[in-house]
């Protein structure tokens, strides 16, 4: 819950009304636009102390209006090697989909949105040793937990075809086990690009 007070300011950022310089574009005026995009995320794991990089993936699917659908994977890993087992690092792989909100401003060269999304994540943890009749056993958990996410960003149109992105997120993990007694609640920041292939649909 530590980033919530960071989503007013995306939403009102996505909804913000004309009174400023830049007129929205008129709805009926976009057809469906399709961006598919790749990016670096810098992340807080909300498991190691450190904020740790990664990269991520992303395609935006927006109908006619101001709603779309957004898919993103993202990946981070912690570079510190497990004290354990020096080739094992902590990392967290997510897979998400759902629905966006999207305005355009400047003749569609400002996009700010809003998105909730729901997913997979997958994390990877440091080793542990479990003391057995055997003597010591080290083992690796690797387990995959249901999510919910929520954020927004600008999408800023560099060209016809390409479109320069920031973006956060914040994730909100469902567990309840040994590695993760009370739940993970990660927030990630990505600067990326995309390629934006045209527009399909009715124009005015």
């Amino acid at each position: 819950m530590k980033c919530f007070y960071l989503l007013p300011v995306i939403a009102a950022a996505t909804i913000f009304p004309r009174y400023a310089n830049g007129q929205a574009a008129p709805t009926a005026s976009r057809g469906a636009d399709l961006q598919v995009g790749a990016g670096y995320t810098y992340a807080h794991s909300d498991y190691v102390p450190n904020n740790i990089g990664g990269f991520a993936f992303y395609a935006d699917y927006d109908l006619v209006g101001l709603f779309g659908i957004e898919a993103n994977f993202h990946r981070i890993r912690d570079p510190n090697p497990d004290p354990l087992v020096p080739s094992n690092h902590f990392s967290e792989t997510t897979y998400e989909i759902g629905g966006r909100y999207v305005r355009h401003y400047y003749h569609g060269r400002l996009a700010p949105y809003g998105k909730a999304l729901y997913g997979r994540g997958v994390a990877n943890f440091r080793a542990h040793q479990m003391n057995t009749p055997e003597g010591f056993v080290t083992y690796i958990d690797n387990i995959g937990y249901n999510l919910v996410s929520f954020g927004g960003g600008l999408d800023y149109r560099l060209s016809s075809r390409i479109n320069l992105r920031a973006d956060f997120e914040y994730q909100h993990w469902f567990a309840s086990d040994r590695e993760l007694p009370n739940g993970l609640d990660p927030y990630l920041f990505t600067f990326g690009g995309a390629y934006h292939f045209p527009a399909r649909g009715p124009t005015k």
